[in-house]
């Protein structure tokens, strides 16, 4: 089975985790403040704060920039359930605003159409690795005096007209799950605009603490703390640290290899009748292709999707959908008058497939894909069914 993700672990990464583990220091400590500040680096200088997950990142950016009940939070329906349910953990309303059909990314013009009085943040998703419009986000952010904060989960390295995405928003979360484009095992950080967010930010990652967790457990701080509110544990460990650190050195060369693959993908798709890529940015942007996502053409096709997903795993693909839009599922049903308010989102879960793309495929790997979904979708053409039965007939 080619699976639709691998990370991608070297040598380096597993010298420098066990180096880690020799030290005796595996909780929050040195390498988790020295992978929060090469991070920095690599998103413009801005805080950043090294966390257990990007969804522990992504609550954390809500509560410490005090979004909270009664208010609005107008963001994408196509996107992993966990982006809407911080809004919930944290007391506000999600808001769903329907996406680009070309890119599968929020809507600007469905965003506006959201605004409303109760509005207090604008959070976008960089699906598959693709940069929003930014312009378009912050100048409605700045119209209506609201946040914005970026899901990037699937964007590092990504950048927007030459600003690395993480440097744009009022906060940006990142997730390091073994699928994305830099691991650390499971983990996430959330880099900060504002000094006074960032501190409160890094309270709440430890219990509510006025105390950094490094300097309490080191003994460097003083022997007594105070707890000034109710916060979590979502502190990066140093473990997840010692892999990110490493990770971080490659990911260059590791989003260079991506690009390859995709651009590769491109290319042979372009033969291939019932699919059709997702549109790219323009020259400006940098994509980060976490993802490679088509949409399948179902109207000329004797197949549905899930059919189809099927029918490539037992051919040794590990096909995926990503995702199925939050406002299908049960939860937030109830957030959407009716799925034809979101029309875009509602259409694109019909049609939907992620082929597999990771660092360490070959090129060989993306031919044997493209090859076998061919295959498939020729045998399930329904101009293909009518030419072998007027065959038959003759």
């Amino acid at each position: 089975m080619l699976p639709y993700a691998r990370p991608s672990i070297t040598d380096a990464e597993v010298a420098e985790v066990e180096a880690c583990l020799r030290s005796g220091w595996l909780a929050t400590g040195p390498r988790t403040a020295r992978f929060e500040a090469a991070l920095g680096e690599q998103v413009g200088g801005l805080s950043v704060l090294g966390t257990c997950s990007g969804t522990a990142a992504l609550h954390l950016a809500l509560a410490a920039l005090g979004i909270g009940p009664g208010d609005e939070v107008i963001t994408s329906p196509m996107t992993w359930v966990s982006t809407a349910n911080v809004i919930l953990h944290v007391g506000a309303t999600p808001v769903f605003a329907d996406i680009e059909a070309r890119t599968l990314n929020l809507d600007p013009a469905a965003v506006r159409a959201a605004v409303g009085a109760r509005t207090r943040c604008i959070l976008p998703v960089h699906f598959g690795g693709a940069p929003c419009d930014m312009d378009a986000l912050c100048g409605l952010a700045r119209e209506h005096e609201v946040l914005l904060v970026e899901d990037a989960a699937h964007a590092l390295g990504a950048a927007y007209a030459g600003r690395p995405i993480g440097s744009i928003g009022d906060a940006t979360m990142f997730s390091f799950h073994p699928a994305k484009n830099l691991t650390t095992g499971e983990g996430g950080a959330l880099a900060v605009r504002d000094p006074a967010v960032a501190a409160r930010a890094a309270r709440l990652r430890y219990h509510g603490i006025a105390q950094d967790p490094g300097a309490r457990s080191s003994g460097r701080g003083p022997a007594s703390y105070d707890v000034v509110e109710a916060g979590f544990k979502y502190a990066m460990s140093d473990l997840q640290a010692a892999l990110g650190l490493v990770q971080l050195t490659r990911l260059e060369e590791m989003n260079r290899r991506r690009a390859e693959r995709a651009a590769l993908y491109l290319d042979r798709l372009a033969d291939v009748a019932g699919v059709a890529p997702l549109a790219l940015p323009d020259a400006r942007h940098r994509h980060a292709w976490h993802l490679m996502v088509v949409r399948v053409e179902i109207e000329r096709l004797r197949i549905e999707r899930d059919e189809l997903v099927g029918r490539l795993r037992e051919a040794g693909i590990g096909a995926g959908v990503h995702f199925v839009p939050l406002h299908l599922q049960s939860l937030y049903r109830p957030f959407v008058p009716a799925a034809s308010a979101l029309p875009v989102a509602t259409d694109a879960h019909r049609r939907i497939l992620t082929l597999p793309l990771f660092p360490d495929m070959e090129s060989t790997d993306v031919e044997r894909v493209v090859e076998i979904l061919n295959r498939i979708l020729r045998e399930t053409e329904r101009g293909t069914a009518v030419r072998a039965a007027a065959s038959v007939e003759a």
